[in-house]
């Protein structure tokens, strides 16, 4: 006669095959970082870009637990690391480390293989940052009324460079050519880096840069800044006019944070969000990017989100009347 209840035994071992059976990434997702974590910077090494992500690359490793490796993707202007991104498993150990060009800026511009909207999950901005006219420090003008009255003698023989293509730095000078009645000439580099060196040998007359990309050149005296693209004068560029007060109505000013691939679960997403925050409010990392005229700022994802909807809706219009393509 069989016996009415399970053996003890027999019952564990029915215990034990149900546990097996819990989906697998449920159980990764409670051990959550349980392996190193990668942050993809869709520039080459040296750039803004890479800066900042290796700012709080330690903070961030030292709060999950895990390592975190900075992996430099560059090409396309930043967009074909974001694409690899957008198309990893949302597990938790691959990040995108963005910024406005190809998050906001080049779907305005050519058709991407990823929507910044609906393929990527925005956690938090790392940084807000002003672009910066920038232009030889042998140059002739002092001021941006020199400048322009310099720009509008040569036309296009007078050029800018920029980190590629659709990025903010290209936008900022063809919304600039637009507001000031210039010709400016673009010459596009692929990322902050190889721009700077462009700049220091003397291949270029102006360029709007971060304070990250112009720090070095600008503390071994080869550059000048000349306004800088907040509406009004900023406090991490002491002393410098803003563009606007010259060109009323001239705004350029861009981000930098990190997303993640869209289907990340919610919880990883809350940790990873917390330890950004954390590591953005380090003293030491205020210093850093108060030292290259960055202002270091975390964000809610849904401030981050707001931020890329209100770029696409600012530079829509530029992208349009310069007709950029690439």
């Amino acid at each position: 006669m069989p016996h009415p209840h399970p053996h003890p035994l027999r019952r564990s071992l029915l215990a034990l095959v149900a546990a097996a059976a819990l989906p697998l990434a449920a159980a990764a997702q409670d051990h959550w970082p349980s392996k190193p974590i990668r942050i993809v910077v869709p520039y080459p090494a040296g750039g803004s870009t890479d800066q900042l992500a290796r700012a709080i690359q330690n903070s961030l490793g030292e709060t999950l637990g895990q390592p975190v490796v900075i992996d430099n993707k560059a090409g396309a202007g930043g967009t074909l690391g974001t694409d690899a991104v957008a198309k990893a498993a949302p597990d938790g150990y691959t990040f995108v480390f963005g910024n406005s060009g190809p998050n906001a800026l080049a779907g305005l511009i050519r058709k991407l293989p990823y929507d910044s909207l609906k393929d990527l999950r925005p956690l938090s901005t790392v940084a807000i940052v002003p672009m910066i006219l920038a232009v030889p420090a042998e140059a002739p003008y002092k001021t941006l009324k020199d400048f322009v009255a310099h720009a509008r003698m040569l036309g296009a023989a007078l050029n800018f460079g920029s980190v590629g293509v659709g990025s903010i730095s290209h936008l900022t000078g063809e919304h600039f050519n637009e507001m000031a009645g210039l010709k400016m000439q673009h010459i596009p580099y692929n990322g902050g880096a190889p721009m700077v060196t462009a700049f220091a040998g003397g291949q270029l007359h102006a360029a709007f840069v971060t304070g990250l990309d112009g720090a070095s050149m600008l503390q071994a005296g080869r550059i000048r800044y000349l306004s800088v693209g907040t509406p009004k004068r900023t406090e991490v560029l002491p002393g410098v006019p803003a563009i606007a007060e010259d060109v009323p109505g001239f705004k350029s000013v861009a981000w930098f944070g990190v997303l993640a691939p869209k289907g990340l679960p919610d919880d990883i997403a809350a940790k990873m969000h917390a330890a950004i925050v954390k590591a953005v409010a380090l003293p030491e990392v205020r210093k850093l990017f108060a030292d290259r005229n960055v202002e270091a700022r975390s964000s809610t994802p849904q401030e981050l989100e707001k931020l890329i909807r209100d770029e696409i809706a600012q530079w829509g219009p530029v992208v349009s009347k310069a007709d950029i393509k690439s």
